[in-house]
């Protein structure tokens, strides 16, 4: 099989490698075709790719192309996760936020809106190129903001396109060790958007064993998400809210802990030592890789942990894996047939009730050799359901902008979003991030 990497030359492109390079079952991908806009970034991610290669039998082969359609033909799965814009961009998304005294994040409130727009119509177009060159590739989608961005392709590719995340299964995965718990034997209730969810319910051996969890003190402990929102509030939701929920919940104290400098600003700067490393010394690149990589990752949502008793990232997270599991797991369970239930972004149909049938939400899946199927959900109570209609309704409004370039539609997606206070400020921010961002200006050039 052939997997084409869009935004290949991307900082965690070796860990999808390495994740094809554990997996020894038939079929599997036999060649990974790296694409993306820069020569040089491709060429420094081949050299890591080679390092982590050497001494497999047989590793996947590895081609690098600056051409789309070239990465697309004869493709059977495409995995997307392409920064429009890049790290510059980002950076833009949050400090623009920042400077109006909102929460400045790159999927969440403005900056992810800021994300959106530049990226849905490239997203539209690449979704348009793979249905006229690879039409039975599987679309497995990480571009952020993952919900929306998967909703724009679907208006293409329908159901061959999937949105999937790494922040439900590190929810799961921590609420289960809590609890002593294999995460692979607990059935979880999860239902929500991309980043903003809810871990409703634990089962195992037919038994719900989150209100347990919720009312025990030195287990609730143990899971980073209680320690981020505090005990008292998860117990208030009767939940446990996704790690992004934070900005929402607490999101005063987000814009008072941003007062250095932002995480894409210190990703900007340790990805460009990064590059400059392996352009200088390409024999040291997977050294560097693995260096580099275990600084952003203890770094991840730092500013939150030090403003809260979240503490320090656990080791074992740290060393879990993320989104390149769910990534192989997913092509697995479609290539080989073997069941699987996953949570993914997919389209809703009806199985959670109170959101548009066309919306894709973030729910438990049944996935085999067929494709991928939604599992209906139970009805959510209005503190969680007004939250996710709001949200959506943002969602769908910055994909209407971004395809017909209206910049009106842009102010009313910023104004609508429960993390922006006013129209006047909506205003503001389109205008804030037209001026730093020429990706966002060339869709709405006022």
């Amino acid at each position: 099989m052939r997997l084409a990497v869009l935004g290949g030359g991307g900082f965690r492109v070796p860990l999808v490698y390495g994740a094809l390079l554990r997996d020894t079952a038939k079929p599997r991908v036999e060649e990974v075709v790296l694409y993306d806009v820069s020569r040089e970034r491709l060429e420094a991610v081949s050299h890591v790719l080679r390092g982590l290669a050497a001494g497999h039998d047989d590793p996947p082969r590895v081609r690098t192309t600056t051409d789309l359609d070239t990465a697309l033909r004869d493709a059977a799965f495409v995995f997307s996760a392409i920064r429009v814009g890049g790290l510059a961009g980002r950076t833009a998304d949050e400090r623009v936020a920042l400077d109006l005294g909102l929460v400045g994040q790159e999927t969440t409130g403005p900056g992810g809106i800021s994300y959106g727009l530049r990226t849905v119509p490239v997203a539209v177009r690449v979704a348009e190129r793979v249905a006229a060159l690879a039409p039975e590739a599987w679309v497995i989608n990480f571009t952020n903001p993952a919900g929306m961005i998967t909703e724009a392709m679907r208006q293409v590719l329908g159901d061959r396109v999937i949105g999937i995340c790494d922040s439900p299964i590190g929810l799961i995965r921590r609420a289960a060790a809590a609890l002593g718990l294999d995460p692979a034997r607990v059935s979880p209730d999860y239902v929500g958007l991309n980043h903003l969810g809810w871990l409703r319910g634990l089962t195992y051996q037919g038994r719900d064993l989150l209100p347990g969890l919720l009312a025990d003190d030195a287990a609730l402990r143990q899971v980073e998400e209680a320690r981020l929102l505090g005990a008292d509030w998860v117990r208030v939701l009767g939940a446990l809210p996704n790690e992004y929920l934070y900005y929402y919940y607490l999101s005063r104290e987000a814009v008072a802990a941003s007062t250095g400098r932002t995480r894409g600003e210190s990703l900007l700067e340790q990805q460009d030592r990064f590059y400059a490393a392996v352009r200088a010394r390409p024999g040291d690149a997977l050294e560097e890789w693995v260096r580099t990589r275990r600084e952003r990752d203890a770094s991840y949502m730092a500013e939150a942990r030090d403003t809260t008793d979240a503490g320090e990232r656990d080791t074992a997270d740290l060393e879990a894996g993320g989104y390149e599991g769910i990534a192989l797991a997913l092509m697995a369970a479609i290539a080989r047939g073997e069941p699987a239930t996953m949570i993914l972004n997919v389209g809703n149909g009806s199985a959670v009730p109170g959101l548009p049938s066309e919306a894709v939400v973030e729910i438990p899946c049944a996935v085999d050799g067929s494709g991928v199927r939604p599992l209906a959900t139970r009805p959510l109570p209005g503190r969680f359901l007004g939250l996710m209609q709001q949200v959506k309704a943002v969602e769908q409004t910055v994909i209407e902008a971004a395809m017909t370039g209206s910049a009106r539609l842009a102010v009313a997606a910023f104004a609508l979003h429960p993390l922006v206070d006013s129209v006047t400020t909506a205003h503001r921010l389109l205008d804030g991030y037209r001026a730093r961002i020429p990706d966002l200006a060339a869709v709405f050039p006022g």
